[in-house]
C-alpha cells in the first residue's frame, strides 16, 4: 500500500513538474491511437482533397456530351468502360466519370454551407437563452421544441416545398434549418452547466460585467460539444441534401454534377445501366461514415471522463 501511494505522489509531482496535459493535446493523443478516429480521418481528408481538386483531376469536360459516347446511346443500352472513359457514359452521354469527381465538389459544397448555416444560427439562439436566460430562454426553447417535435427529413422537406422553384439554396436553406435547433439546445445546455461552474461564480462575486462573463469564460468552454457537433451533422447533411435532390427538390439543373441529383437520375436507369446509380450511393455512404466516425471518435476524445 506504501509503494502504490508512493508512485501516486511521484506521478502527481512529475505531472506538476511538466505543467500537466491539456484536454486538447490528450484529445488528439488518444485519436491518434484510435484505429476508428484514424480511418474516418483518412476518409474525411481524401474527400475534401478529391473536392478540391475535382476540377483539376477530372480526365473530361464534365459539362458538355462526348459524340463517340452519344452516337452509342440506345434507350436499352448506354456505353459502358471504352478507352479514354473510365467508367463510360451516363444517359445523355456525358463522361460518367468525370461527373463523379465534380459532385464531390457541389456535394461538399452544400454540406458545409448547409452547416455552418445552421451552426451559426444555432449558436446565436442557444447562445442568448443560456446567457440571458427568463422568458429569453423560454420563448426561444419553445420554438427550438417545436422544429425538434418534426422529423429532420420531413422538415427539411417542408421548408423545401415552399419555395416555388428548386436551386441549390433551397437545399441549403431547408438542411441549415433541421440543424439550427440541435445546436441551439447543445449550446444552451453547455452554457447554462457553465453557469453554476466555479470559475464563473467567483467571476460574478467579483463584479465582473455580465457580457465578459459570458463571453470570456462561458461561451468559450461550451464550444466544444458544439464543434463535435459540427463534424457529425456535415455527415447528415450530405445524406439530407441526397435525399431532397432525390426527391426532386433540389436544383433540377440536369446538367449539374451533384452526387444526389445524379443517384435520382439514375432509378429509371437501373435495368440499363445499374452503375450510374451504385458509385454515387456508395460515395455518400462512405464520406457520411468518414465523418460520423471521425465525428464521434472526437467526441469520447474530448469527455474528460475518459482521461487516463
Amino acid at each position: 500500500m506504501t509503494s502504490m501511494l508512493r508512485r501516486k505522489a511521484e506521478r502527481i509531482d512529475d505531472l506538476a513538474e511538466s505543467g500537466g496535459t491539456s484536454l486538447a493535446a490528450d484529445a488528439v493523443r488518444r485519436m491518434l491511437r484510435n484505429p476508428v478516429a484514424i480511418t474516418g480521418a483518412v476518409i474525411t481528408v481524401l474527400f475534401v482533397l478529391l473536392a478540391i481538386l475535382a476540377p483539376f483531376l477530372a480526365p473530361k469536360n464534365p459539362y458538355i456530351p462526348y459524340d463517340e459516347l452519344r452516337v452509342n446511346l440506345r434507350p436499352d443500352f448506354i456505353p459502358g468502360p471504352m478507352d479514354g472513359f473510365v467508367l463510360g457514359s451516363d444517359h445523355r452521354g456525358y463522361d460518367f466519370f468525370s461527373r463523379l469527381l465534380v459532385g464531390a465538389q457541389q456535394t461538399l459544397i452544400v454540406g458545409v454551407v448547409a452547416t455552418l448555416i445552421g451552426l451559426v444560427v444555432g449558436m446565436v439562439v442557444g447562445g442568448l437563452a443560456g446567457a440571458l436566460g427568463g422568458w429569453v430562454d423560454t420563448l426561444l426553447m419553445r420554438f427550438t421544441d417545436i422544429l425538434l417535435a418534426i422529423p429532420s427529413l420531413l422538415l427539411a422537406i417542408s421548408v423545401a416545398a415552399l419555395f416555388s422553384q428548386g436551386t441549390q439554396w433551397t437545399v441549403i436553406i431547408a438542411v441549415a434549418v433541421v440543424s439550427v435547433p440541435v445546436f441551439a439546445r447543445l449550446l444552451r445546455g453547455a452554457m447554462l452547466s457553465q453557469r453554476s461552474s466555479d470559475h464563473v461564480l467567483a467571476a460574478t462575486a467579483l463584479g465582473v460585467r455580465r457580457s465578459t462573463i459570458v463571453f470570456r469564460h462561458m461561451l468559450p468552454n461550451s464550444l466544444g460539444p458544439v464543434v463535435v457537433q459540427a463534424t457529425l451533422t456535415l455527415a447528415t447533411s450530405i445524406i439530407d441534401v441526397a435525399a431532397l435532390s432525390f426527391l426532386g427538390l433540389g436544383d433540377n439543373d440536369p446538367s449539374r454534377a451533384e452526387w444526389g441529383l445524379m443517384l435520382a437520375q439514375a432509378q429509371t436507369l437501373l435495368d440499363v445501366k445499374p452503375s450510374l446509380a451504385f458509385y454515387p450511393a456508395i460515395a455518400i455512404v462512405v464520406v457520411a461514415l468518414g465523418f460520423t466516425l471521425l465525428g464521434e471518435s472526437l467526441r469520447e476524445a474530448l469527455d474528460p471522463k475518459n482521461r487516463r
